[in-house]
């Protein structure tokens, strides 16, 4: 299994070719499918980035969006114009208007509780209470993998959710204002990226 950033809020200083914006995007590669973890703000930036690390679009099987915010769903409508018939995972709470050109270009899943995508990749299901936000669990040999969008319905919710498939190894993605560090603290690999406000 292999996770790639393709669009971030910061500037990865050894691929200084990679644009920045405000948003995040990773692909996720297993053995069976290739994941794309919600899309940034500007598909013209993740169609760039994905295009400088010889990423093919139309190699992509699965889209899941964390929430409905721009940030993390803005470049949909890019990837939906892709010639290929592909399974789009949203919130079951998301916008109407943007799940009927999903509809309309691809096969949309309404998440609402906790499932399995593929093999070894679950989403936690929809969380929290004002945003409703899914994140995705990946089953590694190290351990658990957690990706977040935003983490709005805050990162012990979607820990809680990850522990019933096991330990959690590692944690990426936007972290918003989290800083209850204890919860983190047996955890191996934690990379912080978007909207993470506090860093240790």
């Amino acid at each position: 299994m292999r996770i790639t950033i393709l669009y971030d809020s910061y500037k990865y200083k050894k691929l200084p070719e990679l644009r920045t914006g405000w948003g995040f995007s990773c692909l996720i590669e297993t053995d069976e499918k290739n994941i794309l973890f919600d899309t940034g703000w500007d598909g013209n930036i993740l169609l760039n980035n994905m295009k400088y690390l010889g990423i093919d679009p139309e190699k992509i099987d699965i889209v899941v969006i964390s929430h409905f915010h721009w940030d993390h769903c803005g470049g949909l409508p890019q990837i939906l114009r892709i010639d290929k018939k592909i399974d789009v995972y949203v919130p079951k709470y998301f916008s109407t208007h943007l799940k009927k050109e999903v509809k309309y270009r691809a096969n949309l899943f309404e998440v609402l509780k906790s499932e399995e995508i593929c093999e070894d990749v679950y989403t936690t299901g929809e969380l929290g209470k004002d945003i409703k936000e899914q994140s995705i669990i990946l089953k590694t040999e190290k351990g658990l993998i957690v990706v977040t969008g935003c983490a709005h319905p805050s990162i012990g919710e979607i820990l809680n959710v990850a522990s019933n498939y096991g330990k959690v190894f590692g944690l990426i993605g936007g972290f918003h204002g989290f800083k209850e560090f204890h919860l983190i603290s047996d955890i191996s690999f934690i990379m912080p990226c978007h909207c993470t406000r506090h860093k240790k």
